[in-house]
């Protein structure tokens, strides 16, 4: 697994058994230096590298060292992060970012709680990455809607305003054109938007085991993605005829988020899923994990069987009210794994 580098080599962590620890940047520093200056005004927020860049405001943040699941479930206690709160109604999420899985999740702590724990702990621990992949999309795709109806209106855009658009299409897999057509804006408009946490989180759960897999231990990969080259964690029986191919590798958990969001936004397969959430979005209708689910039958070779057991794991697991769920205006807190 790639280390996640800007966290692990910052800081380094003093450790007591059950207990967690924190600390804040030191004298002022951020997470990263990068991220302490304004972002380029030609950024794409989408893009899953540039995540730690801009991930949240960092100046407050806090930064955790966890020693076990306990720790975890202990946090959420405190942050009112509970079952009990969900079931009241409230759909605030704090801002707590598992940085990776690591390998002590899937190997041992996963087979010393119970099921029901297992899923609270994977639920809780990723969907604030999910919601905040998705609050950078937005981010992208308001300024966008600015862009598109001042080009509608044959307002003049400025240079900067096509270099970030000739970026969002390239990183949308948009035929890029400068000046900016309208077939280009119309297209990025159905690419760039989000995915319903309720789908983001059955996926995560089916194709990571609970987050267990080698995969996830290996390289973050909580969606399966497939890839080929350097960055492939291969399978322990790899299909020769396939080519050299593998599972995509990330550096963080964020990171893996964001670039299963991307991959819906962008591959051919899934175009029905972006058909479908753009006529959700101009009929006024929610966009639904379970209605997106139905056009996921190229995800796994499965096909139908696959649908099914995600709309199965969204029903069992009540995940639908997750789509209303929002990120809490608290400062960030960051976890990494304790240092023994």
């Amino acid at each position: 697994m790639r280390p996640f580098h800007i966290l692990i080599s910052t800081w380094m962590f003093m450790t007591v058994p059950g207990c967690i620890h924190t600390t804040g940047p030191k004298n002022g520093e951020s997470l990263s230096r990068e991220s302490s200056t304004k972002p380029r005004d030609t950024l794409v927020h989408s893009i899953p590298e540039e995540t730690i860049k801009i991930l949240d405001t960092l100046e407050n943040s806090q930064i955790m060292a966890i020693t076990s699941y306990q720790d975890l479930l202990e946090l959420f206690e405190k942050l009112n992060y509970t079952p009990e709160a969900w079931q009241a109604g409230i759909r605030e999420v704090p801002r707590v970012y598992l940085t990776i899985i690591g390998d002590r999740w899937g190997s041992t702590s996963s087979k010393e709680v119970t099921i029901e724990n297992k899923k609270r702990i994977f639920f809780r621990g990723i969907a604030p990455m999910i919601l905040r992949a998705n609050e950078l999309i937005l981010d992208d795709r308001q300024r966008l809607d600015q862009l598109r109806s001042a080009f509608m209106q044959d307002q003049a855009l400025t240079e900067t305003d096509q270099k970030w658009l000739l970026n969002l299409a390239g990183v949308y897999k948009v035929e890029g054109e400068n000046p900016p057509t309208a077939s280009m804006l119309n297209e990025l408009w159905k690419k760039v938007d989000i995915v319903p946490p309720s789908l983001a989180l059955a996926q995560g759960a089916e194709e990571s085991g609970w987050g267990t897999s080698r995969f996830a231990a290996e390289g973050n990969a909580v969606y399966g993605q497939w890839t080929w080259g350097e960055n492939a964690i291969a399978p322990k029986e790899q299909r020769k005829e396939l080519g050299n191919y593998g599972i995509a590798a990330f550096g963080s958990l964020q990171e893996s988020v964001s670039g299963y969001m991307l991959n819906l936004n962008t591959h051919p397969a899934y175009a029905e899923l972006r058909s479908k959430r753009a006529e959700l979005r101009a009929k006024g209708e929610k966009i639904s994990g379970s209605v997106l689910a139905e056009q996921l039958i190229k995800y796994s070779e499965r096909g139908e069987e696959y649908v099914k057991t995600l709309k199965q794991m969204m029903e069992y697991n009540r995940l639908e009210p997750t789509d209303d769920a929002y990120l809490s205006a608290d400062p960030p807190i960051f976890l990494v794994p304790a240092v023994e």
